[in-house]
């Protein structure tokens, strides 16, 4: 009995391990591309960043509003995609994206050449934080049990669901006046095989760390 606890506590610490961690990575990968936001932003961002000019607050602040609202009417479609580490997402991302947006640390755009390399790192960490938190299997982010339940009540495909929802941001943040430049249109081609190479890379380590094959429910989906 005692070995057998022992396995599921090692696995628990194990998932949320790589949740909390990819979330860090996450936040801190907004943050730097905030930094260079002219450039261009993802969708979400784009609507996040508008609302902050706007209506003040914070880019984090918004980012929780928004991912609430996301959960709320997920719940009024389909339950089935809503968990604890949705609702975690929701309310850690933001605030830790503001922290170390806050901390200063992370370098100003340069408007050259280099805001670009910038904007790279910062696509690079959200790869890779978003991989590290689907392997851990705690759950969807709020945007992907939305577009998830979309999807489902809809018969439209996942790809076809997230193209129509992020268009329909990215639209809402451009009338609002959100950085909205050509990398905005190619991010989700950057970041999806970053994404992908991480999660296979981190659901391999996790399993090898914990001894269990597990692959996280919906990552297939994310991005």
């Amino acid at each position: 009995m005692k070995t057998q606890a022992s396995k599921v506590w090692r696995h628990n610490s194990i998932r949320y391990a790589f949740f909390f961690l990819g979330l860090i990575f996450f936040g801190l990968g907004v943050a730097v591309s905030v930094k260079v936001k002219h450039l261009g932003l993802h969708p979400w961002d784009v609507l996040n960043v508008a609302l902050f000019e706007h209506f003040g607050f914070s880019i984090g602040t918004w980012s929780i509003v928004v991912g609430l609202l996301l959960i709320g009417i997920s719940l009024l479609v389909s339950k089935k995609y809503i968990n604890i580490g949705t609702f975690l997402n929701a309310l850690l991302i933001g605030p830790i994206m503001d922290f170390f947006l806050w901390i200063d640390i992370l370098p100003d755009a340069s408007y050259n050449w280099t805001d670009y390399l910038i904007l790279l790192v910062g696509i690079v960490l959200i790869g890779l934080g978003g991989g590290l938190y689907v392997s851990g299997g705690v759950g969807a982010g709020p945007r992907d049990g939305f577009m998830l339940s979309i999807s489902e009540r809809t018969r439209l495909s996942v790809s076809k669901a997230r193209i129509l929802v992020e268009s329909l941001v990215l639209v809402i943040g451009f009338l609002l006046g959100g950085p909205v430049f050509w990398v905005t249109f190619i991010y989700t081609f950057i970041l999806s095989p970053i994404f992908q190479f991480s999660l296979k890379f981190f659901t391999r380590l996790r399993s090898k760390l914990d001894g269990v094959n597990d692959q996280p429910d919906m990552a297939r989906n994310k991005f």
